[in-house]
Order: structure tokens, then sequence, then C-alpha cells
């Protein structure tokens, strides 16, 4: 046989490739013969010989060498690629941004995704597995697109920083490698500490929710309904909320039925539920969630924090013994289960939270998710904007934690008239004091986010403006300690003598105001801050980062405007050159900043004694050198590269170095000359020496300083409560004079009695367009529990309606209201049904949504609750209407027995619920003048309006005339006696008003 020759290498990977290190040459021979594309490859380019079969080597071919069995490495993408897609891995739901240089960027098929969403620039990188997509952006710049990622997108965002490797550990991963990248913190929604682009007026709350049991399914038929509701109000859940930005931190146990409610009150950013529910029905939990927008997260407890103890170490103190008890096993599951959820997303970062506040149904006002919109509490129900809310109108605190509690309040209002007549007193003082008021306001206005400041120190962040921010608060703190004691002597003296008719009788609530500022620990950390802090030195710091800002926005600028032209973009690198050269001057007074006073400790002093001493050296090195080169262009430079170096330019350049022992040459030109002295080299690293003793004194002292802040931590939460109490105030103080705002007086009651009432927001806005607000009376209570209005529309219904709610939500937060006297007993519940529409996301027709919210007001409200409902019935025919209208106000009458103002157009129910004897009929009427205009008559009175006037609105919306001509001719022929007709409906009439007759005399 005649085969030919194989060269020694392709031999040997013959033999691998066949598996035939241990067959015979004939098998050998018979596989070359089957697939002689094996081995073709191998053959040399013009090198062939001849073999018998025989003169191959017989017998079994010993094995291969480990060496020639060494498997090929798996290719894989280059270190940052290969760190960055472990990270997407482990970190399936986020957006993963690694940090590289200056710069954080994402790679693969995320840059698809979301680079466009946000505006960023797609690339491409080689690699030897192929091209890779990738994105990018300054580190500077991370807050901005976080914002985009996280509050736009509603996406979770995993950070990745670069780690630097200690010597040490790097054998252990080949050596080479500097830095590692792993995730430090995931950004979420609800886990926002300290970024920027928070809305500093809200907080930013993250919810946990546990169930106690299996969550009910939707009923598929009517049948099923009353158990679904049995089941929703007799199971039991956990909540826990938090704002990391702040250190609040509240529990409470409630019902499934109340959670759309409570999340409605709370406002959370996020929710978060035990991962079992993930595998539900997701619009079903938005629809328990009451919001489908919010972004809902499902985690699993790790087994670290299931106890209240576990809780400790993210407390700034322990929880009382004494409290521990309180706490159901729904609250501590809710609780645990958020507390895990913050620590899986901070990871490395500490973080001190307040101990938690429970919150129980009785405390507080429940206003429903339904009142909360419809009553426009803290946004337009049209369009959901802030301006136009009740809100809105009311505030008018100066700091942004002012700001957080009046929202805080103005939906979770009191029920304690011990609380309510506190804040009302002080609001009262500031009303009648306006020195008092004035000076509170502008030392106010001086003061910086202290709760948040105190957050960012707690978990390792915070700069040195950070803690000058809060050592001015404190002196703050103290010159209103000093204005409320003077105010409070000089007023006693007053009364006295009889000279003060505005005086108090008991300032009981400014001592204990007094009593709750704790200011002489945090006074001598805010002095040591003061002390140690240079403000200038910090101004001018600031001032050269602001100058490097704009010009990293130029250059960003310039480059994508090349971008888009084609044109190739500007140096990063030529721009340095010209604006922060490498080479640096030393021979004038350096330009060093410092951030804290060389007197901030003794260390510190001693380092920049030496290191003026150093300066004063090179000084004189200088001027040494320039005698004896007699060279005045002479300089002394520093440069990455080249070290510490002398230079020389211009004609002094053409001189001899000879009189200078040790200089040496590095670089010259026919203008400049560069030399190494050894004099200047041993001074310039002494020189750097001191800087770096300087700086690292100085981190030790500001480490110092904050770990001196931490120790006063709660005392500085407990002052900043304080000023957010005045600032509460003085915003209804100064609402009260500018709008002629009263004191309400609260009781145990269940009756109103407001005299010359007016609408909040409504009577704002009339008064800044120069128009007055019509006033009404309500005295709903005791008597008339229930107001029957009716009129024509426009005429002011609906707005009465919603202002005698919107009053006694302003009374039990503690605040003054607009009318002219004001006497309300304390209302448990608020429940509104106004307005009108559909819910296409959940399936629910207009008359469903109304009927789904009349039922929770038959079947919650109580004889302490205040019920408004405007046009119930409306969405079906005028029969069906009048009876749900009617079998509504006989539920409330006979059976809650609630406050309760009643709008409709159905003018028969009037006449059905007459013996009611806790109902009264009120009306709004059109005026008619002799000339045939008309205007709407807004002042309540006894009575009933059975005339509608819509054709007067259509005419004023601007219906075209022929449309109103033909619905006038309809009216007119419905109005018409007809016979059969007329019967019929005569009968209708009488048969709602008798089965009426029979209800109120069987209830």
């Amino acid at each position: 046989m005649r085969v030919r020759a194989l060269p020694v290498g392709a031999a040997c990977e013959l033999h691998r490739s066949l598996g035939v290190a241990t067959h015979s040459p004939a098998y050998a021979v018979d596989c070359v013969r089957k697939r002689p594309w094996l081995w073709t490859q191998w053959r040399g380019a013009k090198t062939t010989t001849t073999v018998k079969a025989s003169s191959l080597r017989q017998g079994v071919l010993p094995a291969l060498s480990p060496q020639d069995l060494e498997a090929v490495p798996e290719k894989t993408y280059p270190t940052v690629l290969q760190q960055h897609l472990n990270n997407v891995r482990k970190f399936k739901d986020c957006i993963v941004l690694t940090r590289v240089g200056d710069f954080y960027e994402m790679y693969f098929d995320q840059v698809e995704e979301f680079a466009p969403l946000v505006n960023l620039k797609v690339a491409r990188r080689a690699t030897t597995l192929g091209d890779v997509a990738m994105a990018g952006f300054q580190h500077t710049q991370l807050e901005r697109y976080l914002k985009m990622f996280v509050q736009d997108l509603g996406k979770q965002v995993a950070i990745s920083e670069q780690v630097r490797i200690p010597e040490n550990e790097r054998n252990g991963k080949n050596g080479t490698m500097l830095f590692d990248r792993r995730v430090t913190r995931v950004v979420t929604a609800g886990t926002l500490i300290d970024e920027s682009f928070m809305d500093p007026f809200e907080n930013n709350y993250l919810l946990a929710v546990h169930f106690s049991g299996a969550l009910p399914a939707l009923p598929a038929i009517v049948d099923d309904r009353a158990a679904y509701e049995r089941y929703r109000h007799a199971m039991k859940i956990g909540l826990s909320w938090v704002d990391l930005s702040s250190g609040d931190f509240f529990t409470q146990t409630s019902d499934l039925a109340s959670l759309p409610s409570l999340a409605a009150r709370i406002g959370p950013k996020e929710v978060v539920l035990d991962a079992p529910l993930e595998a539900a029905d997701q619009s079903h939990l938005q629809r328990l969630i009451s919001d489908a927008n919010l972004p809902i997260r499902f985690h699993s407890v790790s087994g670290s924090v299931t106890t209240l103890h576990d809780w400790q170490s993210m407390l700034e103190r322990p929880i009382p013994a004494e409290t521990q008890s309180d706490f159901t096993v729904f609250e501590v599951s809710a609780g645990s289960l958020l507390l895990d959820y913050v620590q899986d997303k901070i990871r490395d970062q500490t973080i001190q939270l307040q101990p938690p506040a429970r919150r129980t149904d009785d405390e507080y006002m429940a206003i429903d998710k339904q009142s909360l919109r419809n009553l426009e509490v803290r946004a337009t129900s049209r369009d959901g904007t802030f301006q136009g809310s009740l809100l809105h109108a009311v505030r008018h605190t100066v700091t942004k934690s002012g700001a957080r509690l009046l929202s805080q309040r103005i939906v979770s209002p009191s029920m304690s008239l011990s609380v309510i007549n506190d804040r009302l007193d002080l609001v009262q003082e500031m009303c009648n004091e306006d020195a008092l008021r004035e000076d509170t306001i502008a030392l106010l206005r001086c003061t910086h986010d202290t709760c948040r400041l105190m957050q960012k120190f707690s978990i390792g962040k915070g700069d040195a403006d950070d803690l000058l921010g809060l050592a001015r608060t404190v002196g703050v703190m103290q010159k209103l300690s000093t204005t409320l004691h003077e105010h409070i002597l000089n007023n006693q003296d007053r009364l006295m003598s009889g000279n003060n008719q505005h005086a108090s009788q008991d300032f009981t609530f400014l001592w204990d105001i007094l009593g709750r500022l704790d200011l002489d620990s945090p006074a001598k950390a805010a002095k040591n801050i003061q002390d140690a802090i240079d403000e200038e030195g910090l101004t001018r710091q600031h001032m050269i980062d602001d100058a490097i800002g704009i010009e990293a926005e130029q250059m960003a600028g310039e480059v994508v405007m090349a971008d888009n032209s084609g044109v190739k973009g500007p140096s990063l690198t030529r721009r340095r050159s010209k604006s922060a050269p490498v080479d640096k001057s030393v021979d004038t007074k350096p330009d060093e900043i410092w951030i804290m006073r060389r007197e901030a400790s003794p260390t510190l002093k001693r380092a920049h004694d030496e290191f003026d001493k150093l300066i004063d050296a090179r000084l004189d090195l200088v001027a040494k050198l320039r005698k004896e080169l007699r060279s005045e262009s002479l300089t002394l430079k520093w440069s990455a590269v080249l070290g510490h170096f002398c230079h020389i330019k211009g004609r002094d350049a053409k001189g001899t170095l000879a009189a200078l022992e040790g200089a040496r040459i590095i670089g010259s030109t026919k203008s400049t000359k560069s030399f190494y002295l050894s004099d200047w080299t041993h001074l310039g690293v002494c020189i750097d020496d001191a800087k770096l003793r300087i700086r690292t004194e100085e981190e030790r002292v500001f480490g110092k300083l904050r770990a001196e802040v931490l120790e006063n931590l709660m005392k500085l939460r407990r002052n900043a409560a304080v000023l957010d109490e005045l600032d509460v105030a003085c915003s209804s103080a100064v609402l009260a004079k500018e709008r002629n705002l009263v004191r309400p007086l609260l009781n145990s009651g269940t009756s109103h009695r407001i005299i010359g009432g007016r609408h909040p927001t409504v009577d704002a806005g009339l008064k800044d367009q120069g128009r007055t607000f019509t006033t009404n009376d309500c005295s709903v209570g005791d008597a008339e529990r229930i107001y029957l209005i009716t009129g024509p529309n426009m005429a002011g219904k609906s707005t009465y309606l919603r202002q005698n709610a919107l009053i006694t939500i302003l009374a039990q937060t503690g605040c003054f209201v607009p009318a002219e006297f004001a006497e309300i007993g304390l209302v448990d519940r608020i429940f509104s049904r106004v307005g009108s529409a559909d819910n296409l996301y959940q399936d629910q027709s207009t008359f469903m949504v109304e009927m789904l919210e009349a039922a929770d007001i038959l079947k919650q409200a109580t004889p302490h609750s205040f019920v408004i409902m405007d046009e119930v019935g409306r969405g079906t025919t005028p029969e069906d209407g009048i009876a749900v209208g009617y079998a509504c106000l006989h539920h409330l009458h006979n059976a809650n027995q609630s406050r309760t103002l009643f709008a409709t157009h159905f003018h028969a129910l009037a006449d059905m619920t007459r013996d009611f004897a806790g109902l009264a009929c009120y009306c709004t009427n059109v005026v008619e003048q002799e000339n045939g205009s008309w205007t709407y008559a807004h002042e309540l009175r006894k009575g009933v309006n059975r005339e509608s006037h819509a054709l007067k609105v259509a005419r004023l919306a601007g219906l075209p005339e022929s449309a109103i001509e033909v619905a006038e001719g309809v009216l007119a022929e419905l109005h018409r006696p007809r016979g059969t007709d007329e019967q019929r409906y005569g009968s209708s009439e009488h048969n709602c008003q008798t089965t009426g007759d029979h209800l109120a005399s069987s209830g």
C-alpha cells in the first residue's frame, strides 16, 4: 500500500483526531483512506514520499504526553467585559453600569435595549469573540442617568465599582488583574438615599406588605362577592415602610380591604412583597396596591433578618423593651421583609434608621384612596398635577423637611384632641405675634435638611459642605431656642401687668418645644466643625470644580456636534494640555487648597509649619539657582513622567550648567533646557511627603468630625423634628393672615357647625384673580344628619360638598380653616362619591365604579364619619338611579347615621324622603333677569329646586343654537301630558314614592 507521508506534527494531530493512539496501523491507514480531508491540510507544499504499510511502527502506539493532551483554552471576553457579563447574569433584573476609569459603561444586549432610551450613543468594541455593543457616560453624570433609568423607566440599576485588588491577592487572580468590579449597590425607586433627583418636598417611601394567608381570587359570579368581601376584611396584613433618605420607619397592622387606601395614603415609590407572590396574577396585585404604575418587587428573606432583635443593627437606638410586645407578628414579618430587601440593595453600606413607630387605625382619620383623589388632597384628579391641590393651596413652609411633615399630616389628620389643640395653640401664637413669626421664618430659611444630611453621614457619605450645613443649622436651633424663651418671658411679664391682650394664659406648648430641644452636645459638635473647616478654602475648591465641570460640558458639547456633523471630535488630551499642563511650575507660592484650617489639630498645624518651611526652602533654592546661572527664566517643575526637574527657556538656555554640581541634562532644544538637580529632587520629594501628611491628617480630622456628628444622631433628628413643627405652624399662620382663616374648635361630638365656609383651593384661585368666593354655612349633625341638596348644574353643589370635607381635614390636621366660624366633632373617616370615570384597566364601567365606591361607604361609615355623595345613580336609567339613590339615603339615615351631604338631580328623592327625621333639603338656584340674562346663585338655602337648567349650561358651553332649539323642543314634548305614557311615568314615580314611604315607616 502506498500512502502519502505526513509531517510529524500532522501525524500527532491525526492520531489525536482519529483516536488511534492505541489502535493498529491498519486501522489508521483505513481512516486516512476514508477521510483524507483530515490530513491534507497538514501536508507539505511540495514534500511527498511513499512508504509501505509494513514499514509503519507495529503494535500498540504509546500514549501521548500530558503536554500533547492539554486542552485548548476556552475563549473568553476581555477582563472588564467578562466581569460585567458575570454581574449581568447575577443581577438579572437590573441594568448593570460598570465603572471603567472615569466612565460608567454598559455592554451587550442592555446597550441595544436601553441606550437609545436615554440618548446614549451606541458604539462597538472588537473582541476575539466578535464585536460587543457598548455605551457609557462620565462618572460625574451618574445621577442624571440614574434618574432616567430608575424614575423615568422604572428599572433597577446595579452599580459595579472598580475595587483595587491588594497585591497579595493578585496571584489568585492570574496576577495581572489590578481591579475587581463588583456590584456595591442596587438602586431602585424606593431605596434612594442621597440622590439629587429625589423630590425634596415629599418622602421617598419603600413599602413592604406581608399577607397572613393566601390572596383571595376575584369572584367570578355575584354570589361569591359577599364571601370575597368577608375574606378581605378578615385577612390580616402587616405593613412596614421606610424613607431611607430621612430614616423614618413605620409599621402597622391592618386588613386586606384597607390596603389600597393605606397604600394611597403612604404614597410609596416602590412596593416589596414576599417572593411566593410572584406567581400570583400581577394585575390582581396591582389592584390590591391601588396603583397600576407602582413598581412591585418580590423578595425572599435571607434568614438574617427575621426578628425584632435582628433589626437593631440598622437602628440608631434599640427598640424600647416595654414596647417590643406591641408589634404584631404581621408587622415583624413585614419589617423583616423590608429591612432584608434594603440590605440586599445597599450591599456593603450601613444605614441607621429611627426605631419603628407603630401606627394604628384609631390614631388618624381614615381617608380612602377615592377620597384622596376626589378631594384632590395631594394632586388634581384630572391631570395629577400638584398645582390646584389642597396641599398646594396651604403649603407656605420654607424648609423642605417642613413641607414633608405637612404632607404627612394632611393625608393622616389626627384623632387626638390634645394633639390637635397643641398644634392649633402654636399656630395661634404665631398668628398673634407677628415679630415672633417673622423672626422664626427668617431663621428657618437659614437651615438645611438635617434629616437627610444625617442619613448621608450614617451611610458613610457626606462631605465638608454637609458638615458646615449641619453646623449652621445647629446655630439656628440655638437662636430659635433663645427667641422662644425670651418670647415666653416677655409675654408672661406683660400678662402679669395686663398689657398684652393676646398673651396666652398657658405657654405649656412652647415650654414643651423648648424641652425637646437638646442643644448642648450638638452645639459642641457644631463649634468643632466650624473651627476645623476652612470655608474660604472650600469656596475656592468649589470654583475650581465648577470650572472643570463647565469645561467637561463644553467638551461633551463639542464631541456631540462633531459627531453629528461627521467631523473628527476634539482631542481631550489636547484640551487638557492647554488648560492643565502636566508640567507644573512651582517657583511661586503653591496654589494648594486645604479644606481644614491648620489649627484643626496639633498634628495638622505641625504638618503645615513643616510644609511652610519647605516652601521657603524651595523659594530660596530658586533664588540661588537664578543667581548662580544668571537666569531669571529658571523654574522648578514636576511632571508625572520626569518627576522633579529644572527648566530654563529663552536665551538663558544657551548658557552652561558647569557651575552647578550634579546637574544632569535630560532634554534640550534651541530655546529650552531641562535638567535634573539633586537638591531640587530631594526637596521636591520632601514637599510631596508634606502634602501627603497634610491630606492624611485632614481626612483623619474629617472622620473625627463625622463620628462626632453620628454620636449626636438621635439628638439632631429630634431637634430637626422641632424645626419642622415650627415651620408647619408658621406656614398655617401666614396662610391665616393672608386668607382670613380662623381657628377651628374641635370636640368629640358628631356635628358640624361651619359659618361662612369657603373651598380652600377655589377661594385661593378666585382671590388671585381678584374675585370673591360665595360663602355657605353647614350645620349638619345631630338634628339634621343628612343634607339632600338639589339645584342647577354649575351652581356650586359639588364645590359645597368638597369644601366641607376639606375644612374637616384641615381642622384635624391642626391648621386654621377658611370660614368665619368652625366647630367640628372629630371625624374618624371621610368618604366621597363624587365625579365620574370608568376604569377600563380593571374592566369597570362608570356605573360600576360608582357602585363600588357607594358600597364601601355603606359598609364602613360610622356615626363619626363624614360622607359626601354627588349624583349617585346618574350612570343608569332615571328609574334605577332614583331607586339606588333612595336606597343609599335610607341606609345612611337608618344604619350608618353619618354626617352626610348628598347632592342629586333626582328631585323625586326629596318627596320620597320627606318622612326622614334626620334629613333636610337644601338647594342652590339660578337668578333670571328681566332682560333674559341669568346668573348663578351659589348661596345654599332650604328647599328643593326642581329645575336643573341644563340647557342654559349647554348654551353657555357653546352648543350650536340649532342643537339647543332641538333640545328645547324635546324638553317641551316630554313635559306635555300624553295620556297613557304620562300615566305610566306618573305611576312609576308614585310607585317609587310609595316604596319609599313603606321603607321609611319600616326603618
